[in-house]
């Protein structure tokens, strides 16, 4: 059995291949650190609890100020998620495309990376 301390805090990433295979069926991961992932998931765990407290203040009436905080709370949670994910992609997926991949491939991901950036700017 294999204790938390022993488990690197980040997985090395094969220089020779990519982490991620965009062009795979369902477009998966692969080599997902495993305490990212974890921490993401507590997160959405936790997100999805807000969500549910805000359908309940809005089933029982609640005052529309403080059902407005929760969600603003809640787009928050949802932001740091999405700025864990992102940094991710970049430390890995984005850097091996433009370090290693063609003309095309690069091209690809900026066009990808300017994408995620204005999707997430809004």
């Amino acid at each position: 059995m294999t204790t938390k301390k022993n488990t690197p805090k980040t997985k090395t990433v094969n220089e020779d291949s990519c982490p991620c295979e965009p062009d795979a069926p369902g477009r998966k991961a692969v080599g997902v650190d495993t305490e990212i992932k974890a921490s993401n998931l507590r997160r959405l765990s936790r997100i999805e609890g807000q969500i549910r407290g805000i359908q309940h203040m809005v089933e029982d009436d609640r005052y529309c100020a403080d059902i407005l905080t929760q969600v603003t709370s809640a787009q928050e949670a949802l932001r740091a998620v999405a700025r864990a994910l992102m940094r991710n992609h970049l430390a890995h997926c984005a850097t091996h495309a433009i370090r290693s991949g063609s003309t095309e491939e690069r091209q690809a991901m900026y066009d990808e990376l300017l994408e995620m950036i204005y999707k997430n700017a809004r």
